[in-house]
């Protein structure tokens, strides 16, 4: 590929890949791997019991949408079960958590705008209340 290249496809095979406990991320599209790029797209796999808890972005709006599997999606102190096809639009600083509420792998997709924002990229407050007393 051109070093001028304004796009790129990123095969499945090529995504940089981050390991967690419990948790897997696929990063297709973040500054340093597309060209000028203000998005962040990964695709995220949550073990059975596994989550991103409560957590928020103080510069960044996020799209979810499930591949395959069943979410227990937080937004604020309120719970919603998102199952394959379903979509949420967080916006900038809204605490929210994903956790696996099904028996198989939680699959899903998440696209963070902008990517070019002053750190942090997350805030964990999952230890703060009330988030400590709404999922254990």
């Amino acid at each position: 590929m051109s070093s001028n290249a304004t796009w790129r496809i990123v095969p499945f095979s090529e995504a940089e890949v981050e390991r967690l406990p419990g948790k897997t991320h696929f990063w297709q599209c973040k500054p340093g791997m597309v060209k000028d790029t203000n998005l962040n797209f990964v695709r995220a796999h949550l073990e059975r019991g596994e989550a991103h808890r409560f957590h928020y972005h103080p510069h960044m709006e996020e799209i979810l949408y499930i591949l395959s599997g069943t979410a227990e999606q937080w937004i604020e102190k309120e719970k919603r079960i998102m199952k394959p096809g379903d979509s949420i639009y967080l916006p900038v600083g809204l605490v929210h958590a994903t956790f696996n509420a099904g028996p198989e792998k939680l699959d899903f997709l998440a696209v963070l705008s902008p990517a070019k924002t002053p750190a942090p990229m997350t805030i964990e407050v999952g230890d703060q209340e009330p988030w400590r007393s709404l999922k254990k």
